[in-house]
């Protein structure tokens, strides 16, 4: 019955928001909000990379889309609806949020667990995190070695990073990527925390910048289909709401990449390292960005000289071998297949 009283008790006192940086009121309640949910961008930081595997996938037209939506319905019941739950449990305010112990005790999990006297969770989530944290360097290590080596083969990196041994790995883009894992080691000093605040500001700014240069991709896909007069029914697969999603999308990615950084402007809170890792990303992009075109001397492709009808053909001359559709219960593996 208390455990049943908690998520009543806790939405009205301490509430569900509470203040930032000792601003008063719904404004300081709301900056708070304002401030995790631009942070939370470097929890869903690569998402986005399934499609980087899309050479080796088998039926790709049709498994990357299946993929892409599978990871939807995983974020939102694996994630979403998991972090609403503990939310239910721990109050806002719990002073153990914000005990930077280097361990998992500062996790919502964690402490949810310890309010109910489990006493091993904390382990249990530190045995996670590194394992999740193995995994995810795997993942940044493929696609930013693919990205890289790819870029070179392209002409837009330098030639060197093509270069193979005799088991075909492109060890200098490998090792160029690996090369910044070193900067994890700034993590052991005293300042572990500040240091991977920075991290996780630049990471979120960069998903910011990587998730809009998506969205500008797929508008001028999408305008360039019309433009030729090609019906989106003509496409292996099309997203719904478009392309009024992306115009969504890509107006809340600039705002929040925009606002990253409000907090060091606030008085008294100026931070030139926080200001740094929050707008270091928009320079940065425009600089490699405008600095390519200049030196390379290209321009954009017209709408109407882009060619998406070749690749079409293509689909058309090369259909997939597609499987049965799962029935009962295997179509429950949205979530783990």
């Amino acid at each position: 019955m208390a455990l049943a009283n908690k998520p009543r008790r806790y939405w009205r006192d301490p509430g569900p928001f509470v203040q930032f940086l000792q601003i008063p009121g719904a404004w300081g309640r709301f900056v708070g909000f304002w401030r995790v949910l631009v942070s939370a961008a470097y929890a869903f930081s690569n998402v986005e990379n399934l499609s980087v595997a899309g050479a080796e996938t088998e039926n790709p037209r049709h498994n990357i889309p299946k993929a892409a939506k599978r990871v939807f319905w995983r974020i939102m019941v694996l994630y979403m609806v998991t972090i609403f739950c503990v939310g239910l449990v721990v109050r806002s305010d719990d002073k153990a949020l914000t005990a930077r112990s280097g361990d998992a005790g500062a996790s919502p999990f964690a402490i949810a667990a310890i309010n109910a006297g489990i006493k091993a969770v904390p382990s249990i989530i530190n045995a996670v995190v590194v394992t999740s944290a193995w995994s995810a360097g795997n993942s940044a290590m493929l696609v930013g070695t693919r990205t890289l080596y790819g870029l070179a083969l392209e002409g837009h990196a330098p030639k060197f990073f093509t270069k193979t041994n005799r088991f075909g790995v492109p060890w200098l883009s490998v090792s160029a990527v690996g090369s910044l894992m070193v900067l994890g080691f700034m993590t052991l000093s005293s300042g572990a925390a500040v240091v991977f605040s920075w991290f996780q500001d630049l990471v979120s700014a960069a998903s910011f910048v990587h998730w809009i240069n998506i969205e500008l991709v797929y508008l001028r896909f999408y305008y360039g289909c019309r433009k030729q007069g090609i019906s989106r029914d003509e496409l292996p697969w099309k997203g719904p709401l478009q392309p009024y999603g992306a115009w969504l999308a890509l107006v809340s990615f600039a705002v929040l990449l925009v606002t990253g950084g409000f907090y060091v402007f606030i008085d008294g809170h100026w931070s030139p390292q926080s200001f740094v890792s929050a707008y270091f990303n928009i320079p940065l992009i425009l600089i490699l960005y405008f600095g390519y075109k200049f030196w390379r001397g290209t321009k954009l492709v017209p709408l109407e000289e882009m060619p998406i009808r070749d690749f079409l053909e293509v689909a058309r001359r090369e259909p997939e071998d597609l499987p049965p559709s799962p029935g009962g219960w295997r179509r429950l593996n949205v979530l783990w297949g």
